[in-house]
């Protein structure tokens, strides 16, 4: 088919490449401008531009697409479809028309469940025991639009969000291929108004860890915002970054530390797996142990 596809982050990639080995027909590429990125503050080409670039692919990158022209720039490429895929920019409606068979979105959670933002940390941080991913055909509304296809997967119990956002990336790669190869037949499916919640942009100030929450409240915080933007504590005056944990027994005053890293909460405690003190790299917890001396009693979170 001839597909305008509609992405920027790396969640978009295998997307993309699985749409390229399909034989498909990439008239364009959208996908939000450089942006400055690392020391020098020089401007950086999304994952997405700079994989649509090694294969050859006329990339565009519009701030907006409100504009008459730029609406008109699209409609000229004569696309069947539009493969959307954490793109960034609201389709304005005369860009959701302009496709013969309409625009198609990827979204990472089961819809009605986890609209919006962020459908993959929510899901963890809320403790679903499955997510998934939809095709679901685009119309104005916050990702209200029908449902052709849905895949489900389980989530791990010591699953962090990149591990599940690498998986759920592959998965909807393979999803949108089989969603075009069945267009025809695919009936659309109107999503509920039961069940619908929304899935907020993450808030660093979410971030900050609260002992005196239960383990598993604490544990699904740690593993929710691992890697970005990471849920942290402070250790003898330093901020550090949790990234993996598990749920582990345990009592003792809110994060109090027990044992090697086993951290006592409101109820229960967590076993740290992987960490990051601020300024040095993520580190496993035997290492970490290794170059910092951390003893049973010490209370996590103090800020001094």
């Amino acid at each position: 088919m001839k597909i305008v596809f509609m992405g920027t982050p790396d969640f978009s990639v295998p997307v993309l490449d699985a749409l390229v080995t399909a034989d498909h027909e990439i008239v364009a590429i959208y996908c939000q401008p450089p942006r400055p990125a690392g020391r020098g503050k020089k401007d950086r080409p999304s994952p997405v531009q700079a994989r649509a670039e090694a294969l050859g692919l006329p990339v565009r990158h519009p701030v907006s697409l409100k504009s008459a022209e730029a609406q008109a720039e699209f409609a000229a490429l004569g696309a069947e479809v539009a493969v959307v895929v954490a793109y960034g920019l609201i389709l304005p409606q005369a860009v959701l028309d302009a496709p013969t068979q309409g625009c198609l979105n990827i979204h990472a959670s089961l819809l009605p469940r986890w609209r919006g933002a962020a459908p993959i940390h929510r899901a963890i941080m809320a403790g679903d025991a499955e997510t998934g991913v939809c095709i679901m055909q685009m119309e104005a509304g916050l990702d209200t639009g029908p449902v052709l296809l849905r895949r489900a997967v389980a989530i791990g119990a010591e699953e962090t969000t990149g591990a599940l956002h690498d998986r759920l990336s592959a998965l909807g790669a393979e999803a949108i291929v089989d969603a075009l190869a069945g267009l025809e037949t695919l009936t659309p499916e109107v999503q509920p108004e039961d069940g619908v919640t929304y899935a907020a942009k993450i808030d660093k100030a979410e971030a900050r860890i609260d002992w005196g929450q239960p383990a598993v409240e604490v544990d699904r915080l740690i593993r929710g915002l691992s890697p970005f933007p990471g849920a942290w504590t402070m250790l003898d005056g330093r901020r550090i970054k949790l990234l993996r944990s598990r749920v582990a027994t345990g009592d003792g005053g809110p994060g109090e530390v027990l044992e090697g890293l086993r951290v006592a909460c409101g109820n229960g405690a967590v076993e740290i797996l992987e960490l990051q003190a601020e300024g040095r790299a993520r580190q496993d917890a035997a290492a970490f142990l290794r170059g910092t001396s951390v003893s049973p009693g010490v209370v996590l979170g103090e800020i001094r």
